[in-house]
């Protein structure tokens, strides 16, 4: 829920992330995770709609800022991790990449159709995970928590728009897009190819047929 008088949220019952689901679980960040973050960060396919791959550095400061986000506001993206499947070798979950919400910090250029400040979902898959609905899978679960802990009126999403596989997975998950809502991102510089972004909705009645 979103307390106005205190500017921040809170989930029903105290959860900090969402529960395990089929292939894939969520959890809060570690120390441990450092490795595996810079790994994910430093992958130019990953980061091929970014403005370039993140160093070890910027990688660990943004590693910080979402642990600070999830001590702040009592949610964040979480790191995904998938669960052993039948027949695997592996016998521990393994890093994937990371899935969840984020408070907008940015002044908003888009209009807002809630009592709350924006929240986005947002994701980041290794390559080694991508094509078997592991996002999807994780987006969902973020979803749910979202609307259903959370509380919240709206999800968005946003994208630069050359970024296919995200905008097509923001379809997937019921989202829709209005062209008027796009907008160019305050942080990257005027006539960057990457500065003009495609927003993405979901209102929670709209969520409500398959959370």
């Amino acid at each position: 829920m979103y307390d106005i008088a205190a500017n921040r949220f809170s989930a029903a019952g105290g959860a900090c992330f969402p529960a395990p689901f089929r292939r894939l679980r969520l959890r809060l960040w570690n120390e441990a995770d450092r490795s595996d973050f810079r790994r994910l960060n430093s992958d130019p396919r990953v980061m091929r709609f970014f403005p370039a791959p993140l160093s070890a550095r910027a990688s660990d400061a943004l590693l910080e800022r979402f642990m600070l986000h999830q001590k702040e506001e009592g949610f964040g993206v979480w790191p995904a991790e998938v669960l052993d499947e039948e027949g695997s070798r592996e016998n521990r979950p393994r890093f994937a990449g990371f899935a969840g919400l984020l408070r907008v910090r940015f002044a908003a250029p888009f209009p807002a159709y809630s009592t709350h400040p924006p929240v986005e979902i947002g994701w980041r898959f290794l390559p080694e995970f991508w094509g078997r609905g592991l996002a999807c899978e994780a987006a969902r679960a973020s979803l749910a928590f979202g609307f259903h802990e959370l509380g919240l009126e709206e999800i968005v999403s946003f994208t630069a728009v050359a970024n296919t596989p995200s905008r097509r997975l923001m379809i997937r998950l019921g989202m829709t897009h209005d062209s008027g809502d796009d907008f160019d991102h305050p942080s990257l510089p005027d006539a960057h190819p990457l500065q003009r972004h495609v927003l993405y909705r979901l209102a929670r009645e709209d969520a409500e047929t398959w959370l």
